[in-house]
């Protein structure tokens, strides 16, 4: 019985390392326990009883301390910073046509729903692959 919990915790190891999602690691640790177990008795039950409870007591014991971790929220990257900037079109962008604009000094590949003529000033609505969602920006007057 040795080798089977031997094969079952090296096979949820290999699992956790491929998925690294934090799936089987429970399990892995009751395996190894229920190894520890069938090397000093023959008592299959017991060894299940091992595994079993060595599972929901280690999954018990981490699970809010894997939430912390999988909790991640968007974390905004040096693109997202341009979305909600404003910036100055260097290159007519119409409905059927990419243009260019310039935000925050970087040359962007641009896209609206409307033409925008060369010099206005736009705001990036979004990023769309590796190109801005713009809209002009009206003046009040």
């Amino acid at each position: 019985m040795t080798l089977i919990w031997f094969g079952l915790a090296l096979a949820l190891i290999v699992i956790e390392l491929i998925t690294v999602n934090l799936v089987t690691i429970w399990f892995a640790i009751g395996a190894i326990l229920a190894l520890i177990t069938a090397s000093i008795t023959d008592n299959v039950v017991l060894q299940l009883i091992v595994f079993i409870v060595t599972s929901i007591i280690s999954l018990l014991l981490t699970k809010s301390f894997v939430q912390k971790i999988k909790k991640r929220g968007i974390e905004p990257t040096n693109l997202d910073r341009v979305v909600g900037k404003t910036g100055i079109v260097t290159k007519e962008i119409s409905k059927n046509a990419y243009g260019e604009v310039k935000v925050e000094g970087s040359i962007w590949t641009a896209k609206s729903n409307q033409t925008i003529k060369e010099k206005s000033q736009v705001k990036v609505l979004k990023i769309d692959g590796v190109r801005l969602l713009v809209e002009e920006v009206k003046e009040e007057k």
